[in-house]
């Protein structure tokens, strides 16, 4: 009895010794081969490609127009003919719409008649003021005369000027009656008729400039830095995309201040629109090219570990070991990235990572795949 109690603690203290030495030794002993040695881990490995790689900042943005006119008339009247049609493309100074004109042209030939009496009064005064004179060197009027008349003469050419003002004013007026594109555009819909009663505030169409066009769109004001220096080296190329069609264009615009509230810069490009390919309000995907990297080293993302110790990728080394390159992410996209840290010569692993360790044995899986086709031959 005594004999089989003993067995029982020494086959206990057997199990905690192997749970104690299981937990510090991770669970598992490396693979090994039936020699003892680690068997290597099968990888899948790419060489660095050097390539020019765009540096893109990608944004959704909507079209606007560079300039757009609400057409309102600037006196209340009644429209007499309407000289364009809907939808149409206008000239700038082209005619759009006529106003009832009858009340103005009637001022317009009341001013003019007041300053044609004006003048002729103005002739007579200047007429008396030359007589006056020649009769003063004759001494036959007193001065006091000869003054009164220079009195006359400029009181009559100072009613003139203001008659002529007047004038003005009312021509002015009058030319309100007769409504001309602001700009070259596309007119909008038209919401009168002839004999509809207009005021200030009535809409009568739009006229919208379509090319060339804008874009706008914002970025986070973590792409101002590269923005403004790549503004300043030049034109920004920007391209939008709307239903698989590319249109290319340049920045034109950066704001002067960041959105504290989105924490977001807003831009505008330009596009020349002549087909018409970009139309006001369309949503379109834009990209803007900000730096380009010369002959960068690219591998693929996915060959890339990030962890707290910083960013690496595994190598093959000469003695075919796991070696860690640290390297930098310069710019991502897609699948691939631009890193530096490499000297383009290297075996970067890509496949088979996972449970790496540096110094660890490795096997290309190429290798591995022709030395067991050779075995089976």
């Amino acid at each position: 009895m005594k004999k089989t109690s003993l067995g029982l603690l020494v086959g206990a203290a057997v199990c905690i010794g192997a749970g104690v030495w299981y937990w510090t030794h991770g669970g598992a002993a490396p693979a090994a081969d039936k020699g003892g040695a680690a068997v290597p881990a099968v990888v899948t490995v790419v060489k660095p490609q050097r390539q020019d790689v765009p540096v893109l900042l990608r944004a959704n943005g909507s079209v606007t127009p560079v300039s757009s006119v609400d057409l309102h008339p600037q006196t209340s009247s009644t429209v007499s003919k309407v000289h364009i049609r809907e939808g149409q493309f206008v000239k700038a100074g082209e005619l759009m719409f006529s106003l009832d004109a009858r009340s103005e042209q009637a001022g317009v030939e009341q001013a003019q008649a007041q300053v044609a009496r004006d003048r002729a009064t103005l002739a007579d005064f200047e007429r008396q003021y030359r007589r006056s004179l020649e009769l003063l060197d004759k001494h036959f009027i007193a001065q006091g005369a000869v003054d009164t008349l220079k009195s006359q003469v400029e009181s009559a050419r100072a009613l003139l000027q203001a008659d002529v003002a007047a004038l003005r004013s009312v021509q002015v007026g009058a030319s309100y009656t007769t409504i001309r594109a602001p700009m070259a555009g596309r007119v909008g819909a038209i919401g009168v008729y002839p004999g509809s009663l207009v005021q200030p505030a009535t809409s009568l169409t739009s006229v919208t400039q379509l090319d060339p066009i804008n874009v706008s769109f914002t970025l986070p004001e973590s792409a101002l830095a590269a923005l403004l220096a790549a503004h300043k080296a030049g034109a920004v190329p920007v391209t939008a995309e709307l239903a698989g069609k590319q249109v290319a264009g340049a920045l034109s615009f950066i704001d002067n201040s960041v959105d504290p509230v989105a924490g977001v810069i807003r831009l505008k490009a330009r596009f020349d629109n002549r087909d018409e390919s970009l139309w006001p309000g369309q949503f379109v995907n834009v990209s803007l090219t900000v730096q380009t990297l010369k002959d960068a080293l690219v591998i693929p993302q996915n060959a890339i570990i990030s962890n707290t110790s910083g960013v690496f990728v595994y190598t093959v080394a000469p003695d075919r070991s796991a070696a860690v390159r640290k390297v930098a992410r310069l710019h991502a996209f897609g699948l691939n990235a631009a890193v530096s840290g490499l000297n383009g010569d290297e075996q970067v692993i890509v496949d088979g990572k996972q449970n790496l360790r540096p110094g660890a044995p490795v096997r290309v899986a190429e290798a591995a795949a022709g030395r067991k086709k050779g075995q089976a031959e």
